[in-house]
């Protein structure tokens, strides 16, 4: 038997990674028969460093997020998808995308790119797919090739 997804979540950011992702998640949704949730995360942490912070910053990143969902959900509907939504939140990416989301969404595979971050990069920062990996309760997928099966660079 083979196992079919009902509900995919593709967490996008606007980088390439992301992108690589994203296009492969419209092509399982499709083969699948799946609904397709894609969630961009905004993370409050970086608006920490701000001693001024003004509601300005958070209503134009929200902005810039809207814009970026919604071309790649007239994407995934040109693609044949008929079931797309869109999920913003704020907040920890890592938490977000692999608890909440899937629990309030009923996801059962999440797909997201592979980060670029160096070693010492993930000592200090992390990696979100790493935290995903270890903490989701659904498959998950860590996307390193694109559409024809190359290499991300």
């Amino acid at each position: 038997m083979l196992q079919e997804y009902k509900r995919i979540l593709v967490a996008v950011d606007g980088s390439q990674e992301a992108e690589k992702a994203f296009r492969k998640a419209v092509e399982v949704a499709k083969r699948n028969n799946a609904s397709l949730v894609l969630a961009h995360v905004i993370d409050t942490r970086a608006y920490q460093s701000f001693s001024t912070f003004d509601g300005s910053i958070a209503d134009n990143a929200r902005e810039e997020a809207k814009n970026i969902l919604e071309e790649y959900k007239e994407y995934a509907k040109k693609e044949g998808l008929s079931e797309v939504e869109v999920v913003l939140e704020f907040g920890s990416p890592k938490v977000i995308i692999a608890k909440q989301i899937p629990e309030s969404e009923n996801i059962d595979l999440i797909m997201l790119g592979a980060t670029g971050l160096n070693a010492v990069e993930r000592i200090f920062v992390g990696s979100v797919s790493e935290y995903v990996i270890r903490h989701a309760r659904c498959d998950v997928m860590v996307v390193r090739t694109d559409l024809k099966n190359e290499t991300i660079k």
